[in-house]
């Protein structure tokens, strides 16, 4: 990765990550709103934005209770007050559940406060997450619990997208089963609600906006779905492509993209998801799993998901009998009853073979257009394309007789296109074609004789074509060469008052050319990844 600025400084190749968390001691017992006296044990896990301990019940000589506000034991939550959950206030997920509570598949809040620095909830104690459970068992899960998690899952989230919500954050760490020992032992519970939003306006009751902000994810890398690895707004085919994933690590143990590793993991993992076809990514898994990534793949932005057929799909693997299910399956029945199905069964009587209307991810490689349009007087214009490199300077030295100057320049299959036009504004020009991308060398030189870059390309072979001119409106110039689109830097210069007036691609490295002085009071950006 490489970055530089017209003022001759190299700049900072990296960012630290910032502290989210806190050193605040906890409490040693907690009491918030109404509740017992707790003493704090174990530590069970960490969320989004807080960790989850074990609180006892001070005074507790048996056990009585294993679940509900008089159990003796609890999950306790505590989320800092300076944690970006609450935003000055109590954290979101409080929201979050004050909206959920009592939907299936939701683990029930006894009582919330605050005590000290951190934010409280007391919660019932759970059992092991789908994690636990796959990695206890020797990475392996049975088809039959697999199709069973299938089923229940999709039932807890068409429950919580019912309520206009979705998790945001769908994986095995988020999926617990009931307390051991209990009549709920074999239900499933979705936890963790710090990263839910609202895909439904809570005052319009709309769906929400479409937007996109390519410098922003929340998930996690490995089950998140590739339109939140490209910062697109969430909605609930986000959460059941993240389940897909989920189901499928659990059958087969592994994913494609896992073991990248660096600054750019993020960036390669979503590369890879989208080259995954469903037939790559669920070979040797049984037909239903191919065809549930199929449907939850090819979702549009605000399609609503037909979830009673989803769950239809793995009605063949799952047992007969409900009561010897390794999983509860309770809520996934309830659901297909409401829409019109009379058995016991999880069976649909219309268009079972029924195929995806489109199938937008085929596993091809994705390839990557980004298009500029500026309105301009009419001009005198022309423009050479299939150039040879041997040829190039035949067609420029030709339009600089003429008074041209060269406007655009593009490459395909290591051969050129330019275009040159007379209404530029430039006083003079400079050019160079490097085998290197970019020669930041030849670049500082021109700088530093007052030329600014106006236009740039790069080819497959790695090769570039940088022109610089004379002319421009420019007062600086940087710019960062990555193996990946460089949302951060931009986010940064956009700050410092400098917007992007080129880039290019050569092979799957990028270039992004940003200016001071452009005249732009404002700027967006989208990229787009052949991805719908």
């Amino acid at each position: 990765m490489d970055e530089r600025d017209s003022g001759g400084r190299s700049c900072d190749k990296g960012v630290g990550a910032e502290d989210e968390g806190s050193t605040a001691p906890l409490p040693e017992k907690v009491q918030v709103g109404g509740s017992p006296l707790y003493r704090i044990e174990r530590k069970l896990g960490k969320g989004g934005f807080g960790q989850v301990y074990v609180g006892r019940r001070f005074g507790a000589t048996a056990i009585t209770e294993r679940t509900g506000p008089g159990a003796i034991e609890v999950a306790l939550k505590f989320e800092h007050r300076s944690s970006k959950g609450c935003n000055y206030g109590p954290p979101h997920e409080w929201q979050v559940y004050n909206a959920l509570g009592g939907s299936h598949g939701v683990p029930r809040v006894h009582y919330k406060g605050r005590q000290g620095d951190y934010y409280v909830m007391v919660m019932d104690m759970l059992g092991p997450s789908l994690w636990d459970v796959w990695n206890n068992n020797s990475h392996t899960m049975s088809t039959e619990m697999v199709a069973c998690i299938a089923i229940e899952a999709i039932s807890i989230l068409e429950k919580m997208h019912f309520r206009g919500y979705v998790h945001g954050d769908v994986k095995p760490e988020n999926f617990l089963l009931g307390p051991p020992g209990t009549p709920e032992e074999k239900k499933l519970f979705l936890v963790d609600l710090g990263l839910a939003t609202r895909w439904r306006d809570g005052s319009t009751g709309l769906h929400v906006e479409y937007d996109q902000r390519p410098d922003v994810f929340r998930g996690t890398v490995r089950y998140a779905s590739v339109h939140a690895h490209l910062g697109r707004v969430g909605s609930r085919r986000d959460d059941l492509e993240s389940l897909a994933y989920t189901l499928i690590f659990l059958l087969r143990g592994r994913l494609p993209w896992q073991g990248y590793q660096g600054e750019n993991k993020g960036f390669l993992v979503c590369k890879k998801k989208m080259a995954t076809s469903p037939e790559t990514l669920c070979c040797f898994c049984p037909q239903p799993f191919r065809q549930f990534v199929e449907y939850v793949v090819n979702l549009k932005f605000d399609e609503e998901p037909n979830y009673a057929k989803y769950i239809s799909l793995f009605d063949g693997i799952i047992g007969p009998n409900p009561d010897i299910r390794p999983i509860n399956t309770d809520g996934a029945q309830k659901l297909v009853c409401q829409v019109g199905h009379k058995r016991g069964r999880l069976t649909m009587e219309d268009e079972e073979d029924e195929q995806p209307k489109k199938k937008v991810r085929m596993g091809m490689p994705a390839t990557q257009w980004i298009s500029v349009y500026n309105a301009r007087r009419p001009m005198k214009q022309r423009y050479h394309y299939n150039v040879a490199d041997i040829r190039l300077s035949q067609h420029i030295d030709k339009g600089n007789e003429d008074g041209l100057f060269i406007s655009s320049v593009a490459s395909c299959s290591n051969l050129w296109a330019l275009i040159m036009d007379a209404g530029t504004g430039f006083s003079d020009q400079v050019y160079e074609l490097s085998s290197y991308f970019l020669h930041k060398e030849w670049i500082m030189e021109q700088w530093e004789k007052n030329y600014y870059i106006t236009a740039v390309a790069g080819a497959s072979n790695g090769s570039s074509l940088v022109v610089m001119s004379k002319g421009t409106p420019y007062l600086q110039q940087s710019y960062k060469v990555s193996d990946s689109f460089p949302f951060k830097w931009i986010n940064k210069k956009w700050r410092e008052g400098f917007y992007v007036t080129s880039m290019a691609t050569a092979g799957t490295r990028w270039a992004v050319i940003m200016s001071r002085g452009a005249g732009f009071t404002d700027q967006v950006l989208l990229l787009f990844l052949l991805y719908i």
